[in-house]
C-alpha cells in the first residue's frame, strides 16, 4: 500500500512595519521592542501550525539611532548606509527569533521548529530614477547654517533639515533560492530587513549603494519570486481607509487591485505610509492571482483568516 502523502502547508509571508518594535510615544528602548514584539510572535507562533512562514520587518528607527550614535562621535569612522542596514538586520532579527522562540516553547514545539534569520541583499538599477532625486529622509536634524557644508544631499522636512537618499525599486532578492530552500523544509526565514541591503552588479558581483528600499516593495517581490501563497501586510491602523483622517473616512475591508490601482492615482494613499503598503498588495495580487492582506499588527491571524483588515484580490 502506497503511503498517503500529506500536502505541503501554504507559504506565508508577514511584512511587520516599524511599529511592531516601537510604538508612537515610546522611546524605544530594547525593553520597549521586545514587549512589543510578544504580540505579533505570539500570533505567528500559532500560525505556524498551519502555514510555512517567512517574516520581513522594517528597521527606519533602528538605522535612525545609529546614524544619531555616529554623529555624536566623530572620532570613530562613519560606516555607510548599506552597513547600517546590514546592522539592523542582524539586531532585529536577533529580536525576532529569540522572541518567537519564546513563543514556541510557551506552545510547546519549539522542538518541532527551526528558525533562521538571513542577511539578504536586494539588487536595485544603478539607471532607477530614484538616484537622479534622493528624496527618502534618513538620520538625523541638522541646523540651517550647517546644511552647506554637508557632503550629501539635504532636504527641508516637517522636522528639519533632513540628509535624503534614493529609494530605488527592488529588482530581485538575491538569496532567493536559499530561501525557497529553506521554507521547503519548514523553517521559519526572517529576511528582507528594512526592504534588503541595496546592492547594484558589477561582474559577477554586488556593490552596496547608499539607498534605502521600500519593505513592503521588497516584501513583495520576494513573495513573487518564492512562492508565496498569502501576503500580510501588518501595520497600525485597522486596514485600507478611504478619506482617512476626515469624518468621512470609511475601512475597506475588499479591495480589487483595480479599484485599489484607481484610489492610489486618485492620492487616497499617501506615498509615506498606505501608499506602498496598497502597491506592494497590487504587485503581488496581480503578479501571482493570490490573496493579499493589510490589516492590525494586534490581530495577524484575523487578517489572514480574512476576517480583519483589507483583503485585496483580482
Amino acid at each position: 500500500m502506497n503511503p498517503v502523502l500529506t500536502p505541503p502547508k501554504p507559504v506565508l509571508l508577514v511584512a511587520l512595519g516599524g511599529n511592531a518594535l516601537i510604538r508612537k510615544g515610546q522611546k524605544g528602548t530594547i525593553d520597549e521592542q521586545f514587549a512589543n514584539l510578544r504580540v505579533p510572535m505570539r500570533q505567528i507562533a500559532q500560525l505556524t501550525a498551519s502555514f510555512r512562514i517567512i517574516i520581513t520587518h522594517g528597521n527606519g528607527p533602528q538605522v535612525g539611532n545609529l546614524m544619531l550614535q555616529q554623529e555624536c562621535c566623530s572620532d570613530v569612522p562613519r560606516l555607510p548606509l548599506e552597513i547600517l542596514v546590514a546592522q539592523t538586520q542582524g539586531q532585529i532579527g536577533y529580536m525576532i527569533e529569540s522572541t518567537l522562540d519564546s513563543e514556541l516553547m510557551a506552545l510547546g514545539i519549539v522542538t518541532q521548529k527551526c528558525l533562521v534569520s538571513l542577511i539578504s541583499y536586494v539588487v536595485v538599477d544603478p539607471q532607477d530614477p530614484a538616484f537622479a532625486d534622493p528624496s527618502k529622509p534618513v538620520g538625523p536634524v541638522y541646523p540651517e547654517e550647517l546644511v552647506p557644508s554637508l557632503p550629501f544631499p539635504v532636504k527641508k522636512t516637517p522636522k528639519g533639515y533632513r540628509r535624503v537618499v534614493a529609494s530605488p525599486k527592488p529588482l530581485t532578492i538575491v538569496e532567493q533560492k536559499e530561501i525557497r530552500h529553506l521554507i521547503a523544509m519548514d523553517f521559519v526565514v526572517i529576511c528582507c530587513g528594512g526592504g534588503g541591503i541595496p546592492v547594484i552588479r558589477e561582474g559577477r558581483g554586488f556593490c552596496g549603494v547608499d539607498a534605502v528600499i521600500d519593505k513592503d516593495l521588497a516584501s513583495a517581490k520576494l513573495a513573487r519570486q518564492v512562492g508565496v501563497d498569502i501576503f500580510c501586510i501588518a501595520t497600525d491602523v485597522p486596514g485600507v481607509n478611504l478619506d482617512y483622517g476626515t469624518p468621512g473616512q470609511r475601512l475597506l475591508t475588499r479591495l480589487s487591485v483595480d479599484d485599489a490601482q484607481q484610489f492610489l492615482a486618485q492620492g487616497q494613499f499617501p506615498p509615506g505610509s498606505m501608499g506602498p503598503k496598497v502597491e506592494a498588495a497590487i504587485e503581488f495580487v496581480r503578479a501571482t492571482g493570490k490573496r493579499a492582506a493589510i490589516g492590525p499588527i494586534e490581530d495577524i491571524a484575523g487578517t489572514v483568516a480574512g476576517t480583519q483588515g483589507t483583503q485585496l484580490t483580482l
